[in-house]
């Protein structure tokens, strides 16, 4: 995977700093950009259990070269934990035009969930919110005390930079993130996008 940085240093590692450092990882957005970078020529990786592992590789892939990348002292992967959120309450359209996740896809949600926790890694996520939500929340609360980089592929997560939040955003498919922290954010932006 190729990085880059929109400043040379490490975002979540300061020389010679003793703060913690936390990586949130957004498991629903990783997941799906894994699975669809190579569902569409086929590549399913059936295991001999006959279940798909496409997406699962893929999400290990990128979270893990992460992880290795920047050395976070903390790590967490927030997921939806469902179709039906408080927005749906508050909206009747709320993605109402979003499909269905393809049948390949559906055995690869718990799947993942496994595979992180055999990285002794925690799963978050609340009945109701999105991984956006507890992603938000979190970022937030840790940024008092710690540098906190988020692990996405969703652009909407720009809008959590701060002084001590960055964004590892993926792009190109599988092969390259790009690390967008807050000074990077205003000078290629031009201006700061709402909280």
């Amino acid at each position: 995977m190729e990085v880059h940085h929109d400043r040379g240093d490490n975002v979540l590692m300061k020389e010679n700093e003793q703060h913690p450092s936390f990586m949130l990882v957004d498991g629903m957005a990783l997941l799906f950009r894994a699975f669809y970078a190579t569902a569409v020529t086929g590549q399913f990786m059936i295991n001999s259990k006959g279940v798909p592992t496409n997406a699962v590789q893929g999400f290990l892939k990128h979270m893990l070269t992460a992880v290795n990348h920047f050395s976070p002292s903390h790590v967490a992967v927030c997921w939806d934990m469902g179709s039906k959120t408080f927005r749906n309450e508050l909206f009747d359209g709320y993605k109402a035009n979003r499909s269905e996740a393809p049948v390949e896809m559906i055995p690869q949600f718990d799947l993942a969930k496994k595979a992180v926790e055999a990285f002794d890694i925690p799963n978050i996520g609340l009945s109701g919110y999105e991984a956006d939500d507890c992603i938000g929340t979190i970022a937030k609360a840790s940024a008092q005390h710690s540098r906190v980089g988020i692990l996405t592929g969703d652009q909407d997560m720009l809008q959590l930079i701060d002084e001590n939040i960055s964004v590892l955003l993926l792009k190109k498919g599988m092969v390259t993130m790009r690390c967008i922290i807050p000074i990077a954010f205003l000078n290629g932006k031009g201006s700061r996008q709402g909280k």
